[in-house]
């Protein structure tokens, strides 16, 4: 019987199957936008037919799409909306770039500005400038007298230190009625007042989530649906760079970002497979009966949701305790950076009796807190949970006993070692008061006890491949050193983490997540064979190509469109 032919073989490199033996191959044949068959050459060169689209790997490697289990994906396309203060080096830059800015724009129209500094992290931006200072609100007059003016603060978890500064001239202050009898909605606000009283147009913030943009400022316009829905496709193009073909969106969405997603996909522009979690907003509903609640959602959230391989949305996520400050953000109208509601915390015994109820009716739920392990255990001893695949997320510290609760509950865990290894890793034997420095981010001991770890990008940088160094080096950005070299997980470990594991976290492990006949058609072909570069240049590998679904959606040094 003659070979299927096949729409599109790859041949001539070194294939990472990722499948339970690690074997490696040399070509793949796709059909329909899934794996057709895996080999050496000349048995895949048996399904070449008339029309089939060939590439030659030329050596490279190429392994399973990345899976990125905590990728905030949106916020990369976000960062593009609005317009750039990148580069500016001096007050004079910002306020060329302002006038610049100025100048397409009506007289009365808001301008609203990146963040000072330059991306990812925006370190220290006003150390960069040559008057080591912030722009006033008279600098930015001084730009553009006949339009409201906002430099918006950063996401504070991309740099992690504080204070979060965002800045506004005098008709931006007149419009949002900012004045020198102005008070700070929350403490960790702060109004600079010049020797007058009168207001400076600076804002200081010691909270990572901004929170003057949604309070004083409202009046400045936030994200826009439509905003959102254009800046998707730019979104998911940014990851596929590194070879990253899906993403878990652990932390939730709100109604405006899954809307946006909902219509790019409608509109056949989503390339990247996206796993979505709902965020509750509980404004309305906080005195529910939770039963009644969770019993309506239970059709679209319960086991692995609702949707197609390309959007699916199911499992809720939830947090322990509200604060007074994530109320004041929940009343904005949009979410800003987060794409996610603040209020979505509840009440220990609400929260209990939330899971309890999501338990029942086979609803995932994801935490991102340490306190919501202990809160798994309880809701366990009620209403088992093993077997559902709940989520502990941005795992800072754990030690052995908790890994084996972990391990118990049948937790699926995914990580943030871009902050809690590279960053800060190096600060938290002293922040928890540990005896050493093992159960930072214990990889090994999660590994060893049998623990899916998927590991996560947050959005910080937004490539796969430095969790990945993270993974193998330990290695701390800010000393140069190793933290609990002893936990660090081997090569293949790591890449299994950001397949396999991916896989597993998205409930999707008979689909994806290894280069396997009948799976899903998703490749990343990459710059660097990651079992042989050197450690440090792990996390400088990029995808050459991205391949979703038999379609190349990156191809590095090229255009793509969505339809390619």
């Amino acid at each position: 019987m003659d070979a299927i032919p096949a729409d599109l073989i790859l041949t001539g490199g070194k294939v990472l199957t990722m499948d339970d033996r690690f074997s490696v191959a040399e070509a793949v044949a796709v059909r329909d936008g899934c794996i057709l068959a895996v080999g050496d050459a000349a048995a895949v060169a048996r399904h070449r037919g008339p029309a089939t689209r060939e590439f030659a790997l030329a050596g490279r490697t190429m392994m399973p799409g990345l899976i990125d289990g905590h990728a905030h994906m949106d916020r990369a396309g976000l960062r593009q909306v609005l317009p750039s203060l990148a580069g500016c080096r001096s007050i004079a830059d910002v306020k060329a770039r302002i006038a610049e800015i100025a100048r397409g724009k009506q007289p009365g129209e808001w301008i609203v500005t990146m963040p000072l500094g330059d991306p990812p992290f925006y370190r220290d931006p006003e150390k960069g400038l040559a008057e080591r200072r912030w722009p006033t609100r008279h600098d930015l007059d001084a730009a553009t007298p006949q339009n409201p003016v906002y430099i918006k603060p950063i996401w504070g978890y991309w740099r992690h230190t504080l204070p979060l500064v965002s800045v506004a001239n005098t008709r931006a202050l007149a419009l949002a009625g900012i004045d020198r009898h102005t008070a700070p909605p929350a403490p960790s606000i702060e109004i600079e007042t010049d020797a007058s009283g009168a207001p400076t147009g600076i804002f200081r913030e010691q909270t990572f989530m901004p929170l003057v943009e949604l309070s004083l400022l409202r009046a400045a316009p936030g994200f826009t649906v439509a905003e959102r829905v254009a800046s998707l496709p730019a979104a998911a193009a940014a990851y596929h760079a590194f070879g990253t073909t899906s993403v878990y969106e652990g932390h939730g969405v709100a109604a405006e970002l899954l809307q946006a997603y909902r219509q790019v996909h409608e509109a056949g522009r989503l390339t990247m497979r996206s796993n979505l979690v709902f965020c509750p907003d509980w404004r309305g509903v906080e005195d529910a009966d939770p039963d009644r609640l969770v019993e309506g959602w239970a059709h679209w959230l319960a086991g692995r949701g609702l949707g197609d391989d390309m959007l699916r949305v199911g499992g809720l996520i939830t947090e322990i305790g509200r604060n007074p400050e994530n109320a004041i953000r929940a009343t904005a109208p949009t979410t800003g950076w987060a794409g996610f509601n603040y209020d979505m915390g509840l009440p220990r015994e609400r929260a209990m009796a939330l899971l309890v109820a999501c338990a029942r009716q086979e609803i995932r739920v994801t935490g991102i807190w340490p306190n919501m392990l202990d809160l798994f255990a309880e809701v366990d001893r009620v209403a088992p949970i093993r077997g559902l695949r709940w989520v502990l997320g941005h795992i800072a510290v754990l030690t052995r006993d908790q890994v084996g609760l972990i391990r118990d509950l049948g937790l699926v865990v995914t990580t943030h070692t871009n902050r809690y290894i590279a960053k800060e890793g190096h600060l938290m034997q002293a922040r928890h008061g540990l005896p050493d420095e093992e159960a930072i981010v214990p990889l090994r001991w999660l590994q060893d006890a049998g623990v899916p770890v998927s590991l996560a990008t947050d959005n910080v940088p937004i490539s796969l491949w430095q969790p990945v160094m993270q993974a193998v080096t330990r290695m701390s950005t800010a000393e140069r050193r190793p933290i609990a070299p002893g936990q660090a997980l081997s090569r293949e470990e790591a890449l299994r983490a950001v397949t396999n594991h991916g896989a597993f976290l998205t409930m999707d492990e008979d689909r994806k997540g290894s280069i396997e006949p009948g799976k899903l058609a998703d490749f990343a072909v990459l710059t660097a064979d990651p079992l042989s570069v050197p450690d440090g240049a792990l996390g400088d590998i990029e995808a050459e190509m991205t391949i979703v679904g038999g379609r190349v959606v990156h191809r590095r040094g090229h255009a793509v469109t969505a339809a390619a």
